[in-house]
């Protein structure tokens, strides 16, 4: 199959500091002349930095594949859906695009302001080489899936920041480009208006489309993308499959503390009072051992030190764990099931808490917190420390055998099958598959 995207040592020099050349007034081009001696007597020879947005990027996308593309703010992202969108020319490197290309990038790329939401509709469609058959074809759609009915005579100019995504989004899935482009614009929209995107998105997809999707939302880039492209200061630092290149963004500023649990006292910290101090977090088995990973269902201990720098007549400890695309999967407080708050005296104090976890294979972290029973916060750290829950399982535990992973925690289940054959009588029996399963023949 012929890729429908070859991107071939792809590279976009900016030049900082550097004046961009354009139109002026005669009056700015005198002030100009007069201050360009000026700035060289004071400031000596200036020379502006060159700054590589991207630097030997290559990669293919396949027709129909959905990828995502990630990495930190400054990473290139945006740059290079300029470039394949054609906004931006590349300093070097070569570009194949087999199919026509719609693009939602910032807001309001691609309307003129001047025109209204109607006239830009059938505008963007010219732009993307349809007749007005196709456009009319489309139009009801777009417009009940943009629900901007009521102001579709009205310039676009007047439309509000999520007026205007919703009408650019609708036009550019709704007229059938073989590759849609989509940048973290879809944040400007309302969470109900990001779900209807994502699932339309899918669609897309589901029809044979190309998607390439830009988002600083990992769990919608996991649902949405089967594979992902990892940028870091313009080049490509992992390419493969999307769960792979997530956890290896998400992970990448994994620090001292988040891995070894000993808390400094300029961690940092989300609420923090002179009361009392974490001093260090300890993932172990039940034999008291430290581990850095779980495997599914494996009983395990969380042991917790504070050191009390003033006594705190009713404390709660509260325990949390996040996934690290930031979802909070659960957590546990020390009054849970009716039990008092603790009176921690000053001095130093273990506290421990035993796990009998049924988390998905998947990276996590331990959020701790420290509360009087009042509510108020004395200590919270959100990533005391990291560690992974893994798929192959240990001799005698459970083990989850699918190649991909939905969701973070696997209930405790019993699954029943009733079967009756022609004569219409149930067949007695239990057959055991595991503790969690139970068929009945």
């Amino acid at each position: 199959m012929i890729p429908i995207i070859q991107v071939r040592n792809l590279s976009k020099q900016y030049q900082l500091g550097a004046r961009q050349a354009g139109y002026g007034t005669l009056r700015e081009s005198l002030v100009r002349a007069v201050r360009a001696p000026l700035e060289r007597f004071r400031n000596g020879r200036r020379e502006s930095e060159i700054l590589w947005a991207l630097k030997d990027v290559s990669f293919e996308v396949q027709p129909g594949e959905v990828v995502g593309i990630i990495g930190r703010n400054g990473a290139g992202k945006s740059t290079l859906l300029k470039i394949l969108s054609q906004i931006t020319d590349p300093t070097s490197g070569e570009i194949d695009l087999y199919g026509r290309v719609a693009s939602l990038l910032e807001v309001g790329t691609g309307f003129h302001p001047e025109l209204t939401g109607r006239e830009n509709i059938y505008l963007n469609g010219a732009l993307l080489g349809m007749r007005k058959a196709e456009i009319e074809r489309k139009f009801d759609e777009i417009v009940a899936f943009s629900e901007v009915e009521q102001f579709l005579d009205t310039p676009v100019k007047r439309y509000s920041s999520g007026m205007y995504v919703r009408l650019a989004f609708a036009v550019a899935a709704h007229l059938e480009p073989e590759i849609l482009v989509v940048d973290e614009v879809l944040a400007v929209g309302d969470a109900e208006f990001q779900r209807k995107c994502l699932g339309k998105m899918s669609d897309v997809a589901k029809r044979g489309r190309t998607v390439l999707f830009v988002s600083h939302n990992m769990p919608a880039v996991k649902s949405l993308c089967q594979r992902a492209i990892l940028l870091n200061a313009g080049q490509v630092a992992l390419e493969g499959d999307v769960n792979t290149v997530v956890n290896k963004y998400l992970t990448a500023d994994s620090d001292e503390m988040a891995r070894t649990g000993i808390i400094p006292d300029d961690a940092k910290r989300l609420y923090s009072t002179d009361e009392a101090k974490l001093r260090s977090v300890r993932l172990t088995d039940l034999e008291d051992r430290d581990v850095s990973h779980l495997y599914l269902a494996q009983p395990c201990c969380v042991q917790m030190t504070f050191e009390v720098l003033k006594e705190i007549p009713e404390a709660v400890i509260e325990v949390g764990i996040i996934a690290m695309d930031g979802t909070h999967v659960t957590n546990s407080t020390s009054t849970d099931g009716g039990n008092p708050p603790v009176r921690l005296r000053q001095g130093s104090h273990t506290i421990k808490l035993e796990l009998n976890t049924t988390l998905l294979p998947n990276q996590y972290s331990l959020l701790v917190a420290l509360h009087h029973s009042s509510g108020l916060t004395v200590e919270w750290i959100e990533r005391a420390l990291d560690f992974t829950v893994q798929r192959v399982a240990a001799s005698g535990l459970d083990s989850y055998r699918w190649p991909s992973v939905r969701g973070y925690v696997r209930p405790p289940a019993r699954w029943v099958l009733e079967t009756k054959p022609e004569s219409g009588k149930v067949v007695a029996g239990l057959r055991e598959e595991s503790e969690n399963l139970v068929w009945r023949k």
